[in-house]
């Protein structure tokens, strides 16, 4: 690694570890995932302008017309002997699937269980949600190493194969419950940019759609393989990670995208009062782009302060 590569990761982690502690929601107050009845439409992955490389499609379908029960486990995963990735995944507890899945990464210091209010909101829409705790950037650790972040991409990527494992385990919960062609990754902050890194140098071929909050994109990098759709969402007022930055990010996205803006948001869109919008829109997106469901594609179309370019 360069000494100015080395230096921007260190420039960075030290914005981003200045307000990403328990940046995720509260886990005592998750509304209900607000699903509404939709039936089978045409996809409008057809509108999609053509491009020069292969794009992964939009289903066509119709999620869940009702929010699940959730139930809440434990994975010991480990990606070698010194990259322990304990996992909480949080799953529908009822219906037979199959539930499309989503990897969630967590911000600098954070962990997991401090999303606990979006992650479980996803999960009672009808989505199985994996996230683990990092080895050298979560919170407790003993050895904290922004430079870390390099590697977190691989992490999510063996995460996403254990928990796709579980489809093909009998007797487990989650056996022959899970969509393995409809998957996404999503993270905060720090976990944006892992998040980014599966779209780009280390790019996991099996997302088919990512969802970005807070984040930016830390290494100049083409993003790689099939297109997908992305969501970014950001705070004007973030302080950590720059809006211009998330912007920026943004733009270098050369495939379907859209990104909302929360006009008093600051760097924790999570929680507080920008959690139900925030929970809603990233609940729709996830809805449209691995159910294909036209009706959630139509409330994001209708979202305030959404630039839409899906």
């Amino acid at each position: 690694m360069s000494r100015r590569t080395a230096a921007l990761m260190t420039a960075v982690a030290l914005a981003l570890t200045s307000c990403s502690a328990n940046d995720g929601g509260d886990p005592a107050t998750s509304p209900s995932a607000g699903a509404t009845p939709s039936a089978r439409q045409p996809s409008t992955s057809s509108t999609a302008p053509k491009t020069t490389t292969s794009e992964a499609p939009v289903p066509v379908g119709a999620a869940p017309d009702h929010a699940f029960p959730v139930r809440v486990r434990k994975l010991h995963l480990s990606r070698g002997k010194n990259r322990p990735l304990p996992t909480t995944i949080w799953y529908p507890a009822t219906g037979d699937g199959p539930y499309p899945v989503v990897v969630f990464s967590h911000g600098l210091t954070g962990r997991p269980e401090d999303y606990a209010s979006l992650l479980t909101r996803w999960a009672r829409a009808g989505f199985v949600v994996a996230g683990a705790a990092y080895p050298h950037t979560s919170r407790g650790v003993a050895d904290f190493t922004v430079l870390d972040l390099l590697n977190q991409p691989a992490d999510a990527s063996y995460v996403l194969t254990e928990v796709l494992a579980l489809n093909r385990k009998r007797g487990d919960p989650l056996e022959n419950r899970l969509d393995e062609k409809h998957v996404a990754a999503a993270g905060h902050s720090g976990g944006g940019i892992t998040t980014l890194g599966m779209l780009s140098g280390t790019r996991d071929k099996r997302l088919t759609a990512a969802l970005v909050l807070a984040g930016r994109q830390l290494l100049p990098a083409p993003f790689t393989g099939p297109q997908i759709p992305v969501l970014f969402v950001h705070g004007k007022l973030d302080r950590t990670v720059q809006y211009a930055d998330g912007l920026a990010a943004f733009n270098a996205v050369p495939w379907r995208k859209a990104l909302l803006t929360l006009p008093r948001g600051g760097h924790v869109t999570t929680s507080g009062p920008d959690f139900v919008r925030v929970a809603t829109t990233t609940t729709d997106f996830l809805r449209w782009s691995l159910y294909g469901d036209a009706s959630a594609r139509k409330r994001l179309a209708a979202t305030d302060n959404l630039r839409d370019n899906l």
